[in-house]
């Protein structure tokens, strides 16, 4: 028997760039016929989320938008082309980032859907995860293993995935080290435990006791705070065994400054893997440091399908666990409050109403 689909629904709404964020009713839309309808059970908050409410990124939103691209739940309705090998009515599935994605064009065909020109954005181009159901794309929800926590997953389904492809863009080899910058926050915690379980020494960078402590319960090897350090390019040198740099280094910081330290302290033929966007921030590197110690500057955007399964694959297991705190969708402004505080250790997930 198909589940009883309501017209209403709540959601969070902004209606102009720059909010203010609503809590209202709006309609409950139907899938198109290669789309699904997902009844949201929770929701994680990603900084993102609160680009697209300032409107402060290169690249228009939808108006009026529902936000949100960490949406996990169950399949309550799909259209007349989706199969049971895409989705299945009752399957727990999550709803990122990429919503959908051409398919037909060269970066698709090679697997690079995430570089799709024409791809949809779950809270930024097309209504995402804030609201009680949800539109997706079949091809591109994520499947949720059997018997995995849906408010647990949640922040996988894009900081987790979105770290876990930077890792592999590193190109790191178990036994080799990686400076993470940020790793406080909601994408750090979670690539402290991916570079640990890809058998990597981890140098977590940030600042605050609460994040130190985190961290080392996270596998840090070694924690920097940058606000206490004197000189955080020898300090990061120092922390690895040969007094080099690290043999890479991710960024997924929110502020611009790292992105210009990066350079000066990873190890010779190092990476430097950028994932944080802050906002109108530029990435700069000295020239002749850059050549001579042949260093490899690189963006890494959100992960493909298989990424999203290898990902959710490690969290299934057991050696990854997002930390988080639960919230209800109507508190979402405060809890943006506090993300532009800076008073958020892990990752903040959203009890969607019934």
């Amino acid at each position: 028997m198909a589940p009883s689909i309501p017209k209403k629904q709540w959601a969070q709404v902004i209606e102009k760039t720059g909010g203010p964020v609503e809590y209202k009713e709006i309609d409950v839309q139907q899938p198109g016929p290669d789309e699904v309808l997902v009844k949201i059970k929770y929701s994680g908050v990603c900084h993102t989320d609160l680009h697209a409410v300032n409107g402060d990124w290169p690249l228009p939103t939808k108006l009026p938008l529902v936000g949100g691209h960490e949406g996990s739940g169950y399949v309550v309705a799909r259209g007349d082309l989706v199969t049971d090998d895409q989705a299945k009515i009752g399957e727990a599935v999550g709803v990122k980032w990429l919503n959908g994605s051409c398919l037909s064009c060269d970066f698709c065909q090679q697997s690079d859907e995430p570089l799709c020109l024409k791809p949809t954005l779950s809270g930024y181009t097309v209504d995402g995860t804030f609201q009680q159901y949800c539109i997706a794309k079949a091809a591109h929800v994520a499947h949720i293993p059997d018997g995995v926590a849906l408010d647990a997953v949640a922040p996988i389904l894009c900081a987790g995935i979105t770290v876990y492809k930077g890792i592999k863009e590193s190109g790191l080899r178990p036994g080799q080290s990686l400076a993470i910058v940020g790793a406080g926050g909601g994408l750090g915690s979670l690539a402290q435990q991916y570079a640990k379980a890809m058998g990597l020494t981890v140098i977590a960078i940030d600042t605050g006791d609460d994040k130190k402590e985190m961290s080392e319960k996270m596998g840090a090897e070694t924690f920097i705070d940058f606000a206490k350090s004197k000189n955080v390019v020898e300090d990061v040198q120092k922390a690895t065994a040969d007094g080099l740099g690290p043999h890479a280094v991710l960024l997924v910081a929110v502020s611009e400054k790292p992105f210009q330290q990066a350079a000066e302290y990873v190890r010779p033929r190092g990476s430097v893997v950028c994932i944080g966007l802050p906002a109108g921030a530029s990435l700069k590197a000295p020239v002749f440091q850059s050549v001579i110690k042949m260093i490899n500057i690189k963006g890494s955007y959100v992960g493909n399908r298989k990424d999203s399964a290898e990902a959710l694959e490690f969290f299934r297991r057991g050696v990854i666990h997002a930390p988080f705190k639960t919230a209800e969708l109507k508190d979402l402004p405060e809890v943006y409050k506090m993300m532009i505080d800076g008073k958020i250790t892990g990752r903040y997930v959203l009890k969607i109403p019934e």
